[in-house]
């Protein structure tokens, strides 16, 4: 289980109050949308669990513990992070973008070449392998990084607008994939802004606006427009 238990974040070179009071659980196995605005909150929320950024204040736990308390390699080896932009190494196949990860952590070349074959054909890349990033669409980038992202088998896979530079019918086959990589048992982590990919997934929605966690029960028993319209018309509950 994740939970967050009154987190805050500032920045007080800028004089930023990005996150305040944050607290909320995630149990293990499920799929969970933050949504809202941009600047509102959610990667930097996402960042905090992954150790890209401390909180300022409060205890995240997970894995059982306060992630304070464990090493960021420890983490880094059960989260795998999925971003907009892709973040592939430009002269490195698609093959090599996976199978490194294992070899930094300590895996022998031949079962680090195994395993991301293996990711790669469960990402339906057979064919790709040997193709660099800008070789490839978007839609298949992504599948790559999703890719180098699961391949050491982590237990929660947190994706940041991950169908942001994709096409509709891409942003699908993406999310078809995500669905799957959940139902086999990774607790899956997605901020995103598409209202449609939301309203067809049907999964529960943290809202964040101007930092506050507004809602976070939402399981559509209104219509998604509906909601996101009461919440920013009524701010914080």
């Amino acid at each position: 289980m994740i939970e967050f238990i009154g987190i805050e974040k500032f920045y007080p070179n800028s004089r930023i109050h990005a996150i305040k009071d944050a607290s909320f659980k995630i149990e293990n196995g499920e799929f969970v949308f933050f949504m809202g605005k941009s600047g509102a909150g959610k990667t930097t929320l996402l960042k905090m669990l992954y150790k890209a950024e401390k909180p300022s204040g409060g205890i995240i736990m997970s894995f059982g513990k306060d992630i304070k308390k464990i090493s960021k390699t420890t983490i880094r080896r059960n989260i795998g992070v999925v971003f907009q932009t892709f973040e592939l190494v430009e002269n490195k196949t698609a093959l090599e973008n996976v199978s490194y990860v294992l070899e930094c952590y300590g895996f022998s070349p031949r079962k680090s070449k195994k395993k991301a074959l293996e990711t790669l054909a469960m990402l339906g890349l057979v064919g790709k392998e040997k193709q660099y990033p800008y070789e490839m669409s978007g839609g298949e980038r992504q599948r790559v990084a999703i890719a180098r992202a699961m391949v050491n088998n982590p237990q929660i896979l947190i994706c940041d607008e991950p169908t942001g530079n994709l096409d509709d019918e891409n942003a699908q086959n993406v999310m078809n994939y995500l669905k799957e990589i959940n139902e086999k048992g990774t607790t899956v982590l997605m901020a995103t802004h598409n209202k449609e990919i939301v309203r067809e997934m049907k999964k529960r929605i943290i809202y964040v606006q101007d930092g506050y966690i507004v809602d976070k029960t939402y399981k559509n028993n209104v219509s998604l427009s509906e909601y996101i319209h009461r919440l920013n018309q009524g701010g914080r509950k």
